[in-house]
């Protein structure tokens, strides 16, 4: 089993997913079988400004362990201070940094998947992170900004790890891709065969059969589960099962409204107040798919003012 630091980790991780990997969805996702998950990406300069909301992302408990930490930002002074920051408030196993991002607020600021375009700035983040900090530093890539070339994104790879990285996580599409194409395996076999940390594959694992393809084309040792676990948080124990041989398990109707409910709950409980409604319909969405009806079904959860109505319309459609 692959390490980072003293963690073993497992073949299933759940990634960082800005605006959805929160507390609540991270309970979910451990019960039906992720062990590894991370807080949502956190931004360097919401650290070094004290943002409120930084604190809001931290939110953990005991039974969200293990839980590791990403970073993004595009200076490296700034990053080791924020690194500094970010471990006084939390004690994750290990921390990321982010090169792989693709949005646009980030690519503006120089950070995110902008690095691989100024791989001295990458590489001097991790270099100053890992120094600044006493737990394990890691990275995530894309393959490529905005073409396919694995010769140089092995090179940046492997520069990495030099420079301190102790494991690389890195997302099968090149930044122009954003999240939409083919997955690009072979790129992360190269990197995979270039360094001699582990390597995690992501990107398009949306079931325990393409779990399986990414394991077995790049000889990566794990996979990131990412938008696969919206509303089917059962991916996981799914891709164990593939993986062993066994039968796999899909929900029935009645399950899938059981850990709805139960999702809605620990938002309404963990939540802050001012838009949970929001939050519930954008999670309700998520599940209420693949079965009679289930357009409809959707339509009348966007339309829910409060959680009593939203409870009514998921009884209404997942009788």
């Amino acid at each position: 089993m692959p390490q980072i630091g003293s963690l073993n980790i497992e073949k299933t991780i759940l990634a960082p997913l800005a605006g959805c990997s929160d507390l609540p969805f991270r309970l979910i996702c451990r019960e039906q079988g992720a062990k590894l998950a991370f807080y949502e990406m956190v931004d360097c300069n919401s650290l070094l400004h004290h943002s409120r909301k930084t604190g809001e992302l931290l939110q953990t408990n005991e039974r969200d362990q293990p839980l590791a930490a990403q970073l993004i930002g595009g200076d490296a002074a700034d990053m080791a201070k924020a690194a500094k920051i970010l471990l006084e408030m939390i004690s994750p196993p290990f921390l990321d940094i982010n090169a792989a991002c693709p949005v646009k607020k980030m690519m503006k600021k120089g950070s995110g998947a902008n690095l691989l375009r100024e791989p001295l700035t990458l590489y001097s983040i991790v270099r100053k992170v890992a120094a600044a900090v006493d737990i394990p530093v890691t990275v995530k890539l894309r393959i490529g900004y905005d073409k396919r070339d694995h010769k140089r994104i092995a090179a940046i790879a492997r520069n990495c790890q030099k420079n301190g990285a102790a494991a690389i996580f890195v997302h099968g599409r090149t930044k122009s891709q954003l999240y939409s194409g083919d997955i690009d395996y072979g790129a992360i076999k190269v990197i995979k065969e270039t360094v001699s940390v582990p390597v995690f594959g992501s990107g398009n694992v949306f079931s325990p059969e393409l779990a399986e393809k990414m394991l077995a084309e790049t000889g990566c040792d794990g996979v990131m589960v990412a938008r696969g676990a919206f509303g089917n948080p059962w991916l996981f124990a799914n891709i164990e099962r593939r993986l062993l041989g066994q039968p796999i398990n899909e929900p029935t109707l009645a399950e899938r409204k059981e850990v709805l409910i139960r999702h809605l709950n620990y938002i309404q409980e963990y939540r802050a107040k001012s838009n949970v409604i929001g939050l519930m319909r954008k999670v309700a969405i998520w599940y209420l798919k693949s079965f009679p009806n289930a357009a409809t079904a959707r339509s009348a959860a966007v339309a829910a003012k409060s959680f009593p109505e939203l409870l009514e319309t998921i009884d209404r459609y997942l009788a």
